[in-house]
């Protein structure tokens, strides 16, 4: 099992920055990638950014390319996601994600944190 808390979620204004956080636990070494999506009021879950734990891709929603940035530290088991120029479209509930990939795939999800950004 995974367990992912996210933190650092709330209200900004149009332009300013948020940084999310991401602790994980648990078999995290079985993971094959690990991100963050978002989900609007009356709209799909999207993919925000995610990688691939053995060191490759890093893979950005094109809204968000440029202003967001994937990052972790293996040594606290924390995934962050600094988002700077915030746009009102950016507001939704972030939600940290941890997948193993194949067969078996499987899907871990944190309980979400929501970030608001007035105009």
């Amino acid at each position: 099992q995974v367990q992912l808390v996210e933190s650092g979620g709330g209200l900004v204004q149009a332009g300013e920055s948020l940084r999310l956080s991401c602790a994980a636990s648990g078999s995290i070494s079985r993971l094959d990638t690990m991100g963050w999506y978002r989900q609007a009021p009356g709209k799909q879950r999207e993919l925000v950014a995610t990688f691939t734990t053995n060191g490759g891709s890093i893979n950005y929603a094109g809204s968000v390319k440029g202003r967001f940035t994937i990052s972790r530290d293996n040594a606290k088991n924390t995934l962050y996601l600094q988002m700077n120029n915030l746009k009102p479209g950016d507001t939704g509930v972030y939600y940290c994600n941890g997948q193993i990939r194949g067969y078996f795939r499987k899907d871990y999800w944190g309980q979400g944190t929501q970030v608001t950004v007035s105009s």
